[in-house]
Parts: C-alpha cells; structure tokens; sequence
C-alpha cells in the first residue's frame, strides 16, 4: 500500500474527465495538499482541455488504467468512470493497495459489490468512499442532528424522493444502457435512500424492503426507470421512496419526516423562503416555523431558530451547486488520519444493500429481509 506522510501530498490517479469528473478534479487542484500524477480519459481531446482548464499539463493523460494501477506513487484512486467502470475499476486498485474514491454507484453488479466489500474488510487500512453527495447538503445535516436530538420524537414515517430526469445528452447516452448504467436506483435515486438512511441512522436501521418498478414511459431507458420502495425499520417505522429518472419538471427532492412529537417537510419545487418547515413541541410548542424565511421568523418572534443564509438546500441536479468541495476534503482527511468514512463500501452498504433488495423484491413480488443474505442475492442476480 502507497502510504502517506503527515505533511506529504496526497497523490491521486483520476479516471474520467467528464461533467462530474472535470468539477472533482477542479476541487482537488484548490487544494495545496493534493498532487494530480496522471488522468485516464479515453476522449483524448475532452481530457486535453479539462487538464488544461485546471492548470495542469496534458501530460498527464495516459492511455491505459494499468499505467495509473502500476504506479507506485499514487496513493489513491479516484473514479468518475461510466458507472460500470467503477466495480472492476476498484477492485483492481484495492487489490492494489490504492484508497478509492467511487463516484456512485459503487458496482453495477451484485458480484462486484460483495467482492468490494470483502476487499475493504481483509484491508481495514484502505480507505474507501462512495459519493453519497447530499450527505454534506447542510440542510441534510441540519436534519440528521434534529432527528437525533429528538425534535420529533420517535420517527414513525418517513418519505424522500427522487424524481429528477437525469441527463442523457450528447456523450451521456450511454446512461440509457443497462449493462452501462447498471439500474435507476444506482444512478440517482439512491440519493433519496441514503438521506433517508442518514436520517434514520440515530433512531432505527433499515430491517425489509418491499418495491414495485416500472418501464420507461418517456425516454428509452433499458432498466425500468420510474420505483417505488418501501423501506421498513427496526423501530417499526416505514420510509418511502418514489424514484423516477425517466422524467419530470426540474429536481424533485422532496421530503417529509414524521414523528410523535413533530414533522419536518422540504419541497425542493418552491421559492427558498417556503422550501423548509417545520413544527417540534420540543423546540417550537408545536408551532411550524420555516428557518429559510427570515422575515416570517423575526415578525413571528422565531430568529433564534432561523438557519444561516449560506444554507444548502438538495434543490439541483447540477453538480456544480453540489457540496464537492467538502466531499474532496473529506475523503483526503479520512486518508490522512486513517479514519473510515460513514461513506466507506463497508459502512454505506446498507444504501447499495436497499438498492439490490429494491429489484429482489420487485422480481419475486415479494418483501426482501435485510441486511440481505449475500448468497442468496448472488444466486438471484445470476439468473438474470
């Protein structure tokens, strides 16, 4: 394993210069802790002007994943591939003894998903992440630390969607591809899964998985784009997702968490004054109060709960308003301090895990137990 020094540069070997890579790559040429060695791009030209555009020599392009895989002086791997680039890729580079970071999804197929996992847990020193990338929205956070503190009470229901008609433009036609794209809940609406994990994560954990799906209606998409999934708790609460990438009217994130004591809603389709709200008999006598609407809280006597203007909100399916910057450091801390990550294969799995047992249960018509039974999910995924 390429180790790092306390005060050396991280040295990364990056792997696809497209929309999200190109962003990434940018966040990681801010940094002064970070060294770029080589760029796999196979579009010579695109990759050219994106390393250009970022400061850095052309160079750096290189023909063949082997050449980053078998330089000893990376130390990490960083993959924004087409999605069924990112399984074999990492298990290459774990094998390796190279940190990776995955865009999401992790793997595209059920083998290369166990294999990841078995590679992390025989390597506890590698450090691994996949870009679950609404974990760093500050509202998010906001309310992972409401929900575990209480706000309102035992959580009983919780809904997030995700219905966002993802791009498929130009050179991103490949996502209308099953064995590219892999399935829809891999490609987006697994944002949704993990909020609702994250949320939940102080009070329960994901126990069943029951969920219908259906073909593309709109445009040409090979795996069923349009989900439903319900998702059952250890605390006997019940999570809902409705996940469509085929189509829709801008970026539908939205939200609506309820509890013994209180509710908290997000409409991502409104102006940003009226986007949050919410009432706790803890913290606002049971009164709704909207924390994004400064001039509501301060005439109604609530300032002390209204929230920074700097606020995130997950409003936009455009990467460059997504919190990249943090999900960069974060993963280059974990390294320096050999800290996993909550985004680590081995601790986000149960995300990929809902995902795998969304298409068991929408198969056999029937509820998938979790955490699920690995042989028998390789047995399933093999049949098909």
């Amino acid at each position: 394993m390429a180790m790092i020094g306390k005060c050396e540069k991280l040295r990364v070997g990056f792997v696809g210069a497209g929309w999200m890579g190109s962003v990434q790559l940018k966040r990681l040429t801010e940094r002064n802790d970070v060294e770029i060695l080589a760029l796999l791009e196979p579009n010579k030209e695109r990759g050219t002007e994106v390393l250009k555009s970022v400061g850095l020599s052309p160079s750096l392009l290189v023909s063949s994943y082997d050449q980053i895989i078998n330089n000893d002086e990376i130390h990490a791997i960083w993959l924004v591939s087409p999605n069924s680039c990112h399984g074999p890729q990492s298990i290459v580079a774990m094998k390796a003894g190279k940190h990776v970071f995955s865009e999401k999804p992790c793997a595209t197929t059920f083998d290369d998903f166990a294999a990841q996992i078995e590679l992390e847990n025989a390597n506890p020193k590698l450090i691994t992440f996949v870009d679950y990338i609404l974990y760093f929205d500050a509202m998010e956070q906001h309310l992972r630390e409401m929900v575990a503190r209480r706000e309102f009470g035992d959580i009983t229901q919780i809904q997030i969607n995700y219905r966002h008609p993802v791009n498929i433009a130009g050179d991103k036609v490949w996502k209308l591809n099953k064995s590219i794209m892999g399935d829809a809940i891999s490609m987006g609406i697994n944002h949704a899964i993990s909020v609702m994990v994250y949320a939940m994560a102080s009070q329960a954990k994901p126990i069943s998985v029951f969920a219908k799906s259906l073909a593309a209606k709109v445009r040409g998409f090979e795996a069923d784009p349009i989900w439903s999934i319900m998702v059952h708790f250890d605390n006997g609460a019940t999570g809902l997702c409705h996940g469509n990438i085929d189509n829709g009217n801008g970026y539908d994130a939205y939200h609506n968490l309820y509890g013994t004591e209180g509710c908290f809603a997000f409409d991502s389709q409104i102006g940003r004054p009226w986007k949050v709200k919410y009432w706790s008999k803890k913290s606002t006598d049971g009164k709704w109060i909207w924390p994004l609407n400064k001039e509501k809280c301060q005439q109604e006597g609530t300032a002390d709960l209204m929230w920074p203007d700097d606020t995130t909100t997950p409003d936009s399916g455009n990467v460059v308003e997504h919190q990249t910057g943090s999900c960069v450091g974060h993963f280059i801390e974990c390294i320096k301090s050999g800290t996993k990550s909550p985004l680590s294969f081995v601790n986000s799995s149960i995300i990929s895990q809902i995902g795998w047992a969304a298409q068991m249960s929408a198969a056999l018509k029937k509820e998938i137990a979790l955490p699920l039974d690995f042989n028998e999910a390789k047995q399933f995924f093999a049949g098909k």
